[in-house]
């Protein structure tokens, strides 16, 4: 089914250099993979409606729903360090 023209193609654009047993073992794997497609394009798909994925997705997110909100001394107690009423953290990106 594939050619060496074909192979040495393939080779070339995959950057492989194939010894001439990894040459024929190559063709031979691609050639039946190439009869596995010619297989599936005989079946008669006119009836079956096209999908993007095998399984219907469903939004698994839950509603936003605000919460309760702590009070600014709750927080300020579990921060390690408060500066002009904002929570200070170590700098985490380097400045040039």
């Amino acid at each position: 089914m594939i050619d060496a023209a074909q192979l040495d193609h393939l080779a070339q654009l995959a950057r492989l250099h194939l010894t001439p047993e990894e040459r024929e073992a190559m063709a031979g794997d691609l050639s039946s993979i190439l009869g596995y497609f010619e297989q599936l394009q005989a079946v008669d798909t006119s009836g079956v409606e096209e999908m993007q994925r095998p399984v219907a997705l469903v939004n698994v997110l839950r509603d936003d729903v605000p919460g309760e909100v702590f009070a600014p001394e709750v927080v300020a107690a579990l921060a390690p360090e408060m500066q002009a009423g904002q929570i200070r953290v170590p700098r985490t990106v380097e400045q040039d």
